[in-house]
């Protein structure tokens, strides 16, 4: 979602749209200042104090949704394939406290932006606002009822990144919103399916369940092998919720979550920034989308899971390519597995290169800042490297091998656990 430094710091792939003020409020709804019309009184929110009537109050629930790096698996969630990401340190904090008047009340401390919207059916706007508006609105239609609050967001992710700031709000809305009401956390599949919906339908990015599962199933010290088709079938209602046992992780293959150990020895993982900030919703992901659903349609089949490795070349291009991609990419999430249960990061680092350069050449998803941005982290000495993220911007994600220098803005990414609640 939300670009990371709005909600907190920093930046989302499943839907990067940024958390800014830029985004007008629509005739006759509320201003950023919680008054029509209104506009930002920034320095009242710099300072911390709330927007709107009802006092402080105490705080009802604190929640984290961490951001997550895809180690590989671009483009294949939404095919039904395999995916291979990890959750990390960074992320997104929503503290809750009470909202007298009836209206909920989203204070986007780190841009000192605000939103205000009646619950249970908010109407619709666009930009950030869309997140928190479409997490009520879904969690309420999915029989929750959700009380009126005041949410505060912060975070520290980059903004724009390829992190999946996106996810990370909505795990952490979910999760505060949930524990303010005074609900018990569901299972975490049908959440996540639950928020995909809200990129889908609020926010208008057109994206799968990766970003979501990943910041609700994060484990310390392993990426997820994701396989899609089998958590889209989620447990029905009224079956046992995970619990704890999947907030840690464990949860067994069949389920589509399959733990895989990420141990680095002395090697490192970075991401570096390309300096092009993309929004999902607006780039060319949604026609990347598009084009998989009709290649479908020419193969008469269901997903591109059951495309079989001739099917490209019965297809006008560029749908060929876009299959060619979304079959070899689910080969590379097996290959990357392999290696890291073989410990060979050198090979790792190949599947690295060989998926990027699947996603430049088939997928069509890279820019030159991005393409200047791997070659210089590979002229460093990197062993691999790739785009992360839906494309068309964002950060590259690089291995590298013990005695290399790191470019200066590189940040370390490492595994971390799911979105939780905190302590008050």
């Amino acid at each position: 979602m939300t670009d990371g430094r709005a909600a907190g710091g920093g930046g989302a792939r499943s839907a990067e749209v940024a958390l800014d003020s830029s985004v007008p409020p629509r005739p006759g709804e509320p201003g950023e200042s919680g008054e029509p019309g209104g506009s930002p009184r920034r320095s009242r929110m710099r300072r911390g104090r709330p927007a709107g009537r009802g006092g402080r109050g105490p705080v009802t629930a604190v929640a984290f949704g961490p951001g997550r790096v895809n180690l590989v698996g671009e483009h294949t969630d939404y095919n039904d394939g395999l995916c291979l990401p990890f959750a990390i340190e960074l992320g997104v904090t929503v503290r809750a406290r009470p909202s007298l008047d009836g209206l909920m009340r989203v204070h986007a401390v780190d841009i000192g932006a605000h939103d205000v919207f009646p619950t249970p059916v908010p109407p619709r706007v666009e930009g950030w606002r869309s997140f928190a508006r479409g997490v009520v609105a879904l969690l309420t239609a999915a029989g929750y009822s959700i009380h009126p609050a005041r949410l505060a967001i912060t975070g520290t992710l980059p903004r724009g990144a390829g992190l999946s700031s996106s996810a990370a709000l909505e795990v952490a809305l979910a999760l505060a919103l949930l524990a303010h009401s005074g609900h018990g956390e569901p299972d975490r599949r049908q959440l996540a399916g639950l928020l995909s919906r809200v990129e889908n339908e609020w926010v208008g990015a057109r994206t799968g369940l990766l970003d979501q599962t990943a910041s609700l199933f994060g484990r310390p010290g392993h990426a997820l092998c994701l396989d899609v088709r089998a958590l889209g079938a989620a447990p029905a209602p009224g079956q046992a919720p995970s619990g704890t046992a999947a907030a840690a992780g464990a949860e067994p293959a069949a389920t589509g979550i399959e733990p895989v150990r990420l141990d680095l020895g002395r090697w490192r993982l970075v991401t570096v920034d390309s300096g092009v900030r993309h929004a999902i919703a607006a780039s060319g992901y949604n026609t990347r989308r598009a084009e998989c659903a009709r290649a479908c349609e020419l193969l008469g089949i269901g997903s591109l899971r059951d495309a079989d490795e001739d099917a490209p070349g019965r297809l006008p291009e560029p749908l060929g390519r876009r299959v060619r991609h979304v079959l070899t990419e689910n080969e590379r999430v097996r290959l990357a597995v392999a290696a890291l249960r073989a410990g060979d990061l050198p090979e790792l680092g190949r599947v690295l290169d060989a998926s990027h350069a699947s996603l430049r050449d088939l997928y069509d998803v890279s820019v030159p800042e991005v393409e200047a941005t791997v070659a210089r982290v590979r002229a460093l000495g990197a062993a691999g490297a790739r785009m992360v993220g839906g494309g068309f911007g964002g950060s590259v994600l690089a291995l590298f091998p013990p005695g290399r220098r790191l470019p200066a803005e590189a940040m370390r990414v490492a595994p971390g656990g799911p979105g939780r609640l905190l302590p008050r």
